[in-house]
């Protein structure tokens, strides 16, 4: 549906977006996620032609973005992070003057209005001054405009950025009732919005793309991060030697409970029944035995804090190293404009 081709995008000396390229087939929610200043929302802007790049391409159905600029963009929705609303307008109104702006004729913008009031539950507010709702409120007014136009592709960048948590949960069930009917793309850096709701992440940090895959294949192909925790009782001083004898586990850790230990596993292995005969043997009493996996959490903050023990993530990305500008880029690119 939509390709980026080594996007980049240079402010000065400063590299914000460093060669990213992907693609977001019809039908999938796909999430960008990374720290604040990783490149998310100078990225976003570029696919939805808001912001040239320095160099590369983008393409919808096929199609170059900036070599037919304004027939691709119909086919994209975006709700961007600051949304400019009308606070004079009524929400009726105003998704009235967005139909204007698309060129829409009179009986199809109000059939369009009226069926997007409904799909963004607006109806209660629909002649209600914008300024008087709720930011909840606003945020479904502003992606009623987003979809108007029917777009086969909706870009949100951080959709749920300064709502409280009810408003989260309403705006996050929208999202997932909107990526029934299009092929999506979501910036944030909210880690359970990801897990909720798409389907495939990119990770994004000082502008490349370091890690790419499903939630689940990168937690599973995170090497060396899989940890079986005990808790055991009437287990003697001889009990860590005896753990790490077993095989597949390559060390022990104590817990922070007195008789838990923390076990660390070699990849591809699952040695809890070979814990469990050991307990047996040893006339341990087995109270706990948990396998933990290394959440999307624990991959995000080791592949965006340059931390030299990563070994590796999902879909064949490697963790890259840092760029040059280092420590000397700006707390927020995003908000720097060309």
């Amino acid at each position: 549906m939509i390709e980026a081709h080594q996007l980049t995008r240079r402010y000065g000396e400063f590299t914000a977006v460093d060669d990213v390229s992907f693609a977001v087939d019809e039908g999938e929610i796909v999430g960008i996620l990374g720290p604040n200043g990783a490149g998310k929302t100078t990225t976003i802007r570029m696919i939805t032609g808001f912001l040239p790049p320095t160099s590369g391409r983008v393409t919808v159905g096929g199609r170059d973005l900036f070599a037919d600029g304004e027939a691709v963009r119909r086919q994209i929705g975006y709700l961007p992070e600051n949304v400019a609303l009308y606070p004079e307008m009524r929400v009726v109104e105003y998704l009235g003057y967005r139909a204007q702006l698309m060129g829409m004729a009179r009986g199809e913008a109000a059939s369009a209005i009226g069926k997007t009031i409904e799909r963004c539950l607006l109806a209660e507010v629909a002649g209600q001054i914008i300024g008087t709702l709720s930011r909840g409120y606003r945020q479904r007014v502003a992606l009623a405009a987003a979809i108007l136009h029917e777009p086969g592709m909706l870009v949100l960048d951080e959709p749920t950025v300064g709502l409280d948590p009810k408003q989260i949960v309403a705006i996050r069930e929208l999202i997932r009732e909107l990526g029934r009917q299009h092929t999506l793309l979501l910036s944030t850096h909210i880690l359970p919005e990801v897990e909720l709701l798409c389907d495939r992440v990119m990770i994004i940090d000082r502008g490349r793309i370091v890690a790419s895959g499903t939630p689940d294949s990168l937690r599973e192909s995170w090497v060396g991060t899989t940890t079986l925790r005990l808790t055991l009782k009437e287990a003697g001083r001889g009990a860590a030697e005896t753990l790490a004898a077993l095989g597949g586990v390559t060390a022990v850790r104590p817990g922070e409970e007195a008789g838990s230990f923390l076990l660390d596993c070699a990849a591809d292995t699952d040695p809890r029944e070979e814990v469990f005969r050991a307990a047996v043997a040893a006339g341990w009493v087995l109270l706990e035995m948990v396998r933990e996996r290394a959440s999307l959490e624990d991959i995000f903050v080791r592949l965006t804090t340059g931390d030299e023990a990563v070994a590796g993530a999902a879909g064949g990305a490697e963790a890259e190293p840092e760029s040059a500008a280092g420590d000397s880029r700006p707390e927020s690119i995003e908000e720097v404009e060309p």
